[in-house]
């Protein structure tokens, strides 16, 4: 099959009909409904990247089964060099959108390359599993997940919340599949995928097997609805007040499961506890999907340093000790950033069937520190701009007034660059940081790896305290000195 192209994509989100409420409305037409146009025509212009001659290197391998290529995300890493491969393709993929869209084609796409690498835990269900994967693989397949229960009550397992279909789970089953009923989140670019695949990565206790299962969906099944937040560009303005806004919001999902029918060869784990918890964990499906969303981050940092100097540059403060200081600071968590992400291939490791998984004490280290380390880079910016992403007239149309023209291009400019150019820079770095657009992306960055804690806990779980600990009992007992 050949790759898939931009307007392949966008035709199909023009033919299928998927339901997606906005406003109580139901959107007919994903790809040109203005809630989500301009994200759709980012998307396309990923496929159309990964599809130029240019980028087949980079972005593609070549599948086992069509010798035809496909997506890099797809590829099972045997080596370093393949896991080197995946993090250039997805580098090059969060550069095209400055690392603002979290879950591109490449993000799920990972995780079910870690299932698809260990596929005898999922049992029974692993044929099922494995040939999802090819068909996803080798016809270029959108994924996204829901795989949180809602926040109705915690305090509750799911089987003892008062309705019991409350939380996505399986209702009845019959010769051809199951039905699902119930709710799941956070479904990120679901409007715009092919599938979503619905399962569960919170812990569940015994009682819980309605609810431990996994599946991929079509996003346009019957039974099957989608409740974006609501859509940031239907309140942004023109593209030069809002230029993040208005192409790279990518429509958090709420799912619902309203008896919706998945066949059997669409099941990769059902009523299992054991499998639903061991897919995320014996697998290194966990790690792979990360290490891409690591890539993003990184991508995403550098974005963020290079607004910060701009804007130092506009105002003349580039040179200034204390400003130095500052981004010296950002440089330094930036830093951090990436170069875990190259110790996750270095120090990755190699099991018994060949599979080469990434580091998980240094994948896991930089995603606990994430939630800290994002709010205050984003301040440090703040603490440098001052005033500036807030003291600006209030739209493009401003210009478009003789007399307001004349005085915003005498008192907006710069000591190095003009009113338009300064104003722009100043809007680009406000809705990176200050729109509600900026806002969810503060939000989205602590919680992307899930809670601190349970990442905190992956840590500990992994870190090498045993060498720490002998080291301690070995300067324990040393010998007393020779007085």
């Amino acid at each position: 099959m050949a790759l898939r192209t931009g307007e392949n994509f966008l035709s199909e989100l023009r033919r299928t009909r998927r339901a997606v409420f906005v406003d109580g409305e139901q959107i007919a037409n994903i790809a040109d409904h203005p809630a989500f146009a301009a994200g759709a025509r980012s998307l396309a212009g990923l496929f159309d990247f990964a599809a130029a001659h240019e980028n087949r290197d980079a972005m593609t391998f070549i599948s086992p089964d069509t010798d035809e290529p496909v997506w890099r995300c797809w590829q099972i890493p045997r080596s370093h060099a393949d896991l080197r491969a995946k993090r250039i393709a997805a580098e090059k993929w969060a550069e095209a959108t400055f690392g603002l869209m979290g879950r591109t084609p490449d993000h799920v796409a990972n995780f079910f390359a870690g299932y698809a690498a260990k596929p005898r835990v999922f049992g029974k269900f692993s044929e099922n599993l494995t040939a999802f994967y090819r068909h996803a693989r080798d016809t270029h397949a959108y994924l996204t997940y829901a795989i949180v229960p809602p926040q109705i009550d915690r305090s509750k397992p799911a089987h003892r919340q008062k309705d019991p279909t409350l939380y996505a789970g399986v209702v009845k089953e019959n010769d051809a599949g199951i039905f699902l009923y119930g709710g799941q989140q956070l479904a990120s670019a679901a409007v715009y995928s092919d599938y979503v695949q619905v399962s569960c990565i919170h812990p569940l206790q015994p009682g819980d097997e309605n609810y431990a299962f996994n599946v991929a969906i079509p996003c346009d099944a019957p039974g099957l609805r989608l409740y974006p937040r609501r859509p940031f560009a239907l309140g942004a303005g023109s593209v030069e007040d809002y230029p993040l806004t208005r192409r790279f919001d990518e429509a958090d999902c709420f799912v619902v499961l309203d008896n919706c029918f998945v066949p059997w060869e669409r099941v990769f784990v059902y009523r299992d506890i054991e499998a639903v918890r061991d897919q995320w964990w014996k697998t290194p499906s966990h790690l792979y999907g990360n290490h891409q969303a690591q890539a993003r981050y990184a991508v995403k940092l550098r974005f963020l340093l290079g607004l910060a100097k701009r804007m130092n540059e506009a105002t003349g403060n580039d040179a200034a000790p204390p400003v130095m200081v500052e981004m010296g600071e950002l440089a330094a968590y930036a830093s951090i950033v990436e170069n875990m992400l190259y110790s996750h291939e270095s120090v990755a490791t190699v099991d018994e069937d060949g599979v080469l998984w990434p580091s998980r004490t240094a994948l896991y280290s930089v995603m606990a520190l994430q939630a800290q380390i994002n709010p205050h880079m984003i301040d440090i910016v703040r603490e440098l701009t001052g005033a500036g992403m807030i003291t600006l007239p209030s739209s493009s149309k401003d210009f478009d007034n003789p007399d307001a023209a004349r005085d915003i291009e005498r008192y907006f400019q710069s000591a190095s660059v003009g009113a338009r150019e300064r104003i722009a820079l100043m809007r680009l770095a406000w809705d990176f940081i200050g729109t509600e657009f900026g806002n969810r992306h503060q939000q989205y960055e602590k919680f992307y790896g899930g809670a601190s804690f349970l990442v905190k806990m992956n840590v500990f779980r992994n870190y090498d305290f045993k060498r720490a600990g002998a080291m301690v009992d070995r300067a324990l007992g040393l010998p007393p000195l020779d007085e």
